[in-house]
């Protein structure tokens, strides 16, 4: 069950993936659910995968090659269903097992993975879909709960230490360095699990959109338990 009450204003839940795809974002809504109680053991799936790196991207033949219960066949089901109904939507989805993202050390005082709040931007018209069928689940935050970070007046400040630029120069510094795609949640900020199961949809920040772009993040993975993600 998700808790909208944070969100509410941002969020639209629907019942099939028709609606997912078709609902068109407006006003403050820029995530669209498409709320999920999913049968099928998606654990069995997660033990009997092999983990080759932090990150495994997995196809349709590492699915078929599983020797699988019937609860695990159920959850092979619905893995190759979500497949099939992104791809034949347009999008390009990738199915991952995942021990961990890598940490951005670069610069300490402003970190730029995905373990921040942070928006994706792309130059065409495009969304981000989402669903974590085991393990942590990603988490999105209110626009109005949140401050871009290289508005903070500390951050800019050692931003500007950094960069040591013509200030003509120093908007254009922050976007190829993706600092401007970054958030930090202001106090009391309640940020909200996307579930497991639940197909999202997320706003982009393109130049057609009509809506702000979706905040949102990756969890920190529990150690030992790795998490299995669709995502495009």
């Amino acid at each position: 069950m998700i808790d909208l009450s944070p969100t509410s204003n941002q969020i639209q839940c629907v019942t099939n993936f028709q609606d997912l795809v078709s609902t068109p974002f407006h006003g403050e809504i820029n995530a669209i659910c498409w709320t999920r109680k999913l049968t099928g053991d998606f654990s069995e799936i997660v033990k009997k995968l092999e983990l080759k790196e932090n990150i495994t991207v997995l196809d349709q033949e590492d699915l078929f090659e599983l020797q699988l219960s019937e609860q695990g066949q159920l959850a092979r089901e619905i893995l190759l269903n979500d497949l099939k109904l992104l791809k034949d939507h347009g999008a390009s989805p990738t199915l991952n097992l995942i021990k961990c993202y890598e940490r951005d050390n670069t610069y300490p005082f402003f970190p730029t993975d995905v373990y921040s709040f942070h928006v994706d931007r792309s130059p065409v018209p495009t969304d981000t879909f989402l669903c974590t069928y085991y393990g942590e689940s990603s988490e999105i935050l209110p626009n109005s709960e949140a401050e871009q970070k290289v508005l903070v007046p500390e951050i800019r400040d050692e931003l500007k230490k950094l960069y040591r630029g013509p200030n003509e120069e120093f908007e254009s510094f922050l976007n190829e360095h993706f600092f401007d795609l970054h958030y930090q949640a202001k106090p009391k900020a309640r940020p909200i699990s996307l579930g497991l199961g639940n197909l999202w949809r997320l706003a982009v920040d393109h130049p057609e959109s009509q809506v702000l772009p979706c905040l949102h993040r990756a969890p920190k993975e529990k150690t030992g338990q790795n998490r299995l993600l669709m995502i495009c």
